[in-house]
């Protein structure tokens, strides 16, 4: 955990979308995971709890971002340690790290199989959605676009049975995705 947290007073999409460049050509290079079909993309910060929350696009992962805002209390932790986080649609473990670029950010995985992802704009449309659904309560929201029945796709085969943390694979499924195989970190 950094002492001295760098609080974001704007968007940090800039400074993030550098950093995960820099990431790619040095620490990543020639990792046959890459999908030359994507590239190093911050969709969707925005303020949330005083803090800039958003979706990370890179070509090997897309992951909810968390970074120190001006006005929230942030909770720091060490570098490879988990924070939880309360959303409408569930509580999610995000990941501490730090990089001189952006600070300290928390990340949470959600999915790895970009060799799946036949473009940008796919992988962005993903991103957009997951971020629509992540701020959705199922159960005061009826109206709302219903996911696949899960039943149904179980029982056909199409997916695999998910836990309560399994919500983002059921939206890759229905909007036409490959196979979704969506990282969930945290607690089951």
């Amino acid at each position: 955990m950094n002492e001295s947290i760098r609080r974001h007073s704007v968007d940090p999409s800039p400074l993030i979308e550098a950093l995960f460049r820099r990431i790619e050509t040095e620490r990543m290079k020639d990792v046959p995971m890459l999908n030359a079909a994507l590239r190093v993309e911050a969709v969707g910060f925005s303020g949330w709890s005083g803090h800039w929350l958003g979706m990370l696009i890179t070509p090997w992962s897309i992951s909810l971002m968390l970074l120190p805002g001006e006005r929230g209390a942030w909770q720091g932790v060490a570098d490879g340690a988990r924070a939880f986080y309360r959303f409408a649609s569930g509580d999610f473990a995000f990941v501490g790290s730090h990089e001189p670029e952006i600070g300290e950010y928390h990340s949470c995985a959600l999915y790895a199989h970009m060799d799946e992802l036949s473009d940008q704009d796919m992988a962005r449309d993903l991103a957009r959605t997951a971020l629509g659904v992540l701020h959705r309560d199922p159960a005061a929201d009826p109206a709302a676009p219903a996911l696949p029945d899960r039943e149904v796709a179980v029982a056909s085969g199409a997916v695999r049975p998910l836990d309560r943390r399994g919500f983002l694979g059921s939206l890759f499924m229905r909007r036409g995705a490959p196979t979704a195989r969506p990282i969930f970190p945290g607690k089951t």
